[in-house]
């Protein structure tokens, strides 16, 4: 919504929004476009009737903002819904899908088309370095869009991408997420069928060649031309892995060399990000040896495992993962870096599926690469992390705290560790608070 919200600024519209305790870097993104930040759902911010409210699905029934709305009688649409209309409708749109990696694939295959001079508009769930804008019109036929399976609005209970009408979609991977709405992986299997059902024929649709889940949506029916991606094995885009970090690798096309990515991003499931990109670039136009050259100079996204501090000889990371297989991942990737060093992770697991205990009984195994764990329990969730802590022994504690999280990380940090804070909410400003109590110990 933030994103949309900045769409609609650069086309011309006074904007304003509201939400609960917006954090950065989204709130600095939009104070820095002018776009006017209004805490809480108070309808007295609708005094002055606007000429549309764009709703954000996370606004629901019962909150007054939504009742003012409706009993007003105003003009009201969905976020996705605004953005096909006033932005999608006639452009050739490339959209990103999956339970992971979404934010990140679109990062880098906006960059590659800003590379080879496409001006590409994108909207994208985080804030890719390359730009430092979550959202841009952009002025070519060319839209990248972080197409979210979640559902739209209170009235509109269609997953969001089907509104986006993809010519290139990219399909990442599927699991289980969003216990919140959907009852089980074949809901969102569905889902994913549907918009399997609104690409072209005419268009491209790049499948994760490792995920079965993926198979099984496409064999519910498929009008259009698919491309399979691997990172692990061949299956018509893979990689060859040439050096000891993964960080350089060539590109294949059924086992022929294409180029070579020489970059500074970790882990396989970015290799795999990265073959994604590639293809549906070359769908739009793109040669894969201008794509490989993109690539060496991306420089990643906010809040993915981004460095944000480096104190002492120790790195503090910043990484929105939320997911079990997004943890593991992730802390792989660290692995494959840093060698020996030591690892201190610190979780948070604040997404409504983590909340409801979903994966309970994944999180310790995906902990697993870390040396020091540090599990926060947050005060409202419908479960105990204490099962997960007698799971991964001595090497884990558990806190309700945020004060204790910072008191014992600073009490057994030393040099070349690497802390990394694993969140996809603001987590308190743990993050700058660790960094300030480094700066003082």
């Amino acid at each position: 919504m933030g994103g949309v919200a900045v769409l609609a600024r650069q086309a011309g519209h006074t904007v304003s929004g509201s939400d609960m305790n917006v954090y950065p870097p989204m709130s600095t993104q939009l104070e820095e476009q002018g776009i006017d930040l209004i805490q809480g759902y108070d309808p007295g911010q609708l005094k002055d009737e606007p000429d549309q409210v764009v709703v954000g699905n996370v606004m629901s029934r019962g909150k007054p903002v939504v009742e003012h709305v409706l009993n007003r009688n105003l003009s009201y649409t969905s976020g996705p819904q605004w953005l096909y209309e006033n932005v999608l409708k006639d452009r050739w749109v490339l959209a990103v899908a999956g339970t992971h990696g979404k934010t990140t694939t679109a990062s880098m295959l906006a960059w590659i088309l800003e590379y080879a001079k496409l001006n590409p508009g994108f909207l994208i769930g985080g804030i890719p370095a390359n730009f430092g804008l979550s959202a841009r019109l952009g002025d070519s036929p060319f839209f990248v869009v972080e197409a979210d399976e979640y559902d739209t609005a209170f009235f509109d209970k269609r997953s969001k991408f089907i509104h986006y009408h993809p010519r290139t979609l990219i399909m990442n991977n599927l699991e289980f997420d969003h216990a919140d709405i959907f009852e089980d992986l074949n809901a969102i299997k569905k889902q994913f069928h549907h918009l399997v059902r609104i690409v072209p024929g005419e268009g491209l649709i790049i499948s994760n060649g490792d995920e079965e889940n993926l198979d099984d949506v496409l064999e519910q029916g498929c009008w259009t031309t698919t491309e399979k991606f691997s990172a692990m094995k061949p299956s018509g885009w893979s990689v060859r892995v040439i050096d000891d970090s993964g960080k350089k690798f060539d590109v294949l096309l059924n086992n022929e060399k294409l180029g070579t990515v020489d970059w500074d991003m970790i882990g396989a499931h970015n290799r795999s990000n990265a073959l994604a990109a590639i293809a549906a670039a070359r769908h739009a136009g793109v040669p894969v040896d201008v794509s490989v050259e993109a690539l060496s100079e991306f420089k990643g996204v906010k809040r993915r495992q981004e460095v944000i501090g480096q104190i002492n000889d120790i790195t503090v990371y910043d990484d929105f993962a939320h997911h079990p297989t997004a943890i593991e991942e992730t802390l792989q990737g660290l692995r494959q870096r840093v060698g020996e060093q030591r690892i201190i992770a610190v979780l948070e697991p604040r997404s409504n599926t983590m909340r409801m205990g979903v994966h309970k009984d994944k999180i310790a195994a995906s902990l697993s690469e870390a040396d020091e764990v540090m599990l926060f329990q947050p005060a409202d969730i419908d479960w105990g992390l204490d099962a997960v802590v007698n799971e991964l022994g001595n090497k884990c504690r558990l806190f309700n705290s945020t004060d204790a999280i910072i008191s014992e990380i600073t009490s057994l940090m030393k040099p070349k560790d690497h802390v990394i804070i694993m969140s996809n909410g603001g987590f308190d400003g743990l993050h700058q608070r660790l960094l300030s109590a480094m700066d003082a110990n």
